[in-house]
């Protein structure tokens, strides 16, 4: 028998493969142990890196599966061949072992030796040969079992379902109303950006609501988990992804429970609460400890704000955007052209607070915002400690949310804060520290300030700049 005759014999014994693709580069198991990682809280970089996988790949099959963990058992079944009995029959059948001895040697029967060398073997090559890579792909690729989904069989229960979800709001006369929404880009609901207006029923007041509409029909049934994988995993082909943008969340993805129990600010420390700062600066008797804050504007513009605790003195930290901002797209983990990335924050604190004696540089408060999450780099240049304040508690930064309101007289919000050139930003501190303040028996911040340059300059200290 000629080899070509033995390959045709194999493909017609296993069948015909309608464009399998190449075979995998990482197998079962590996997608076991990134979800498993992922299920304990992982980022999705870290999980890759306890798969054994490379990035793109693990993100690859995080993002086709939706962020459902598919709930793969950790060990394939002892019925079935693994990866390492494959990599042991390639050897011994290249040593020219027949199947009943490769079969003994494995403690396996004869039959599932001949079979697998007739059905997993290279058929693409000049003559039939095992290995264990493309065996291994053949097997998973035949043991997947796709079931259609409910949704996707049963049409009346998905026009119901679709209804609730992305149904038009209307007014009393039938006519829609709303706007239209951005075009659906496979990422999260737009930034400070118009949504599509539709009815937005959940998935669980849909399952439920099914129950009442129809409590004598079985077949109008459908669970809520059901519903959001069909919205988030791609290829169950009922519901289309863009109809995440009708979720209240606007989620592209879904978020593992353990993620969501992960505290955001992974950049503070114990060291670094507030709970930890010095006790004289609750007083307000020593100058020199400040509080800071972003205001935040349309199109990711900010203007930092520095608040004096004694003397009320501010500061304005202009945080113009990066060159590139608008025409470089965004990339994920890309560089940060908003103006307030960690290193850009972090340079332009430096370049404001180092302008100021030590004396009236003794300790910065800010808020849980991630731009300050370089607050280690930041007191190694500048010998400022910072600390942070609790969550959900401005009240631990009184001066500095009281200082943000009355600097939204010329900033409001919802406006692009990136048009202010530094000139006007600083003539803006200007005009507010010129305010005669009550709690300063009627001085100004920069009379109260200067006060306190002065006092240092006539006791031996460093020059006011």
């Amino acid at each position: 028998m000629g080899v070509r005759e033995r390959q045709r014999r194999v493909q017609l014994y296993r069948g015909q493969i309608p464009s399998p693709g190449r075979p995998t580069v990482a197998w079962r198991a590996d997608r076991v142990r990134l979800w498993v990682a992922i299920a304990s809280g992982e980022k999705t970089e870290d999980a890759c890196a306890a798969a054994g996988v490379s990035g793109p790949v693990g993100f690859r099959w995080f993002r086709h599966a939706g962020g459902v963990n598919p709930c793969l058992p950790s060990e394939v079944s002892g019925r079935y061949l693994s990866f390492a009995e494959r990599e042991d029959i390639a050897m011994l059948h290249a040593q020219r072992l027949s199947a009943r001895e490769i079969a003994r040697r494995l403690g396996r029967s004869p039959s599932t030796i001949s079979r697998e060398l007739r059905r997993n073997a290279s058929t693409r090559t000049y003559r039939l040969e095992y290995k264990a890579s493309i065996a291994q792909w053949h097997a998973e690729r035949r043991a997947r079992r796709p079931k259609v989904a409910k949704l996707a069989s049963n049409e009346r229960l998905r026009k119901y379902v679709q209804d609730r979800l992305s149904g038009e709001v209307c007014t009393a006369e039938g006519v829609p109303v709303g706007p239209a929404g951005p075009v659906w880009k496979g990422r999260n609901k737009p930034h400070r950006g118009d949504r599509r207006w539709v009815t937005a029923w959940s998935p669980e007041q849909i399952a439920n609501r099914l129950k009442v509409e129809f409590p004598d029909d079985e077949s109008m049934r459908v669970s809520l988990e059901a519903i959001y994988q069909a919205r988030y995993i791609e290829g169950r082909g009922a519901l289309k992804r863009e109809l995440v943008t009708c979720l209240r969340t606007g989620r592209a993805l879904r978020v593992p429970r353990a993620r969501n129990r992960q505290k955001a600010w992974g950049h503070v420390t114990k060291d670094v609460l507030i709970t930890e700062r010095p006790d004289d600066v609750e007083d307000r008797l020593v100058p020199g400890h400040w509080e800071g804050d972003l205001i935040i504007g349309l199109q990711r513009s900010a203007i930092g704000t520095l608040v004096e605790r004694t003397t009320r003195f501010t500061m304005l930290v202009h945080l113009p955007r990066e060159d590139g901002y608008g025409v470089i797209p965004r990339t994920k983990n890309g560089p940060a052209l908003a103006g307030y990335g960690a290193i850009t924050m972090k340079d332009a604190l430096a370049n404001t607070m180092t302008t100021l004696p030590e004396q009236l540089r003794r300790s910065l408060t800010w808020d849980r915002g991630k731009e300050l999450s370089a607050h280690a780099q930041f007191k190694v240049e500048t010998g400022i400690p910072v600390y942070f304040a609790d969550p959900h508690s401005p009240w631990q930064r009184g001066t500095n949310e009281n200082t943000n309101g009355l600097l939204h007289q010329y900033f409001p919000k919802g406006t692009d804060l990136a048009r202010w050139s530094d000139e006007e930003v600083q003539a803006v501190a200007q005009a507010l520290n010129s305010r005669p303040r009550k709690i300063l028996g009627w001085r100004t911040p920069a009379e109260a300030f200067d006060e306190q340059l002065r006092s240092f300059q006539q006791a031996g200290g460093a020059t006011p700049p």
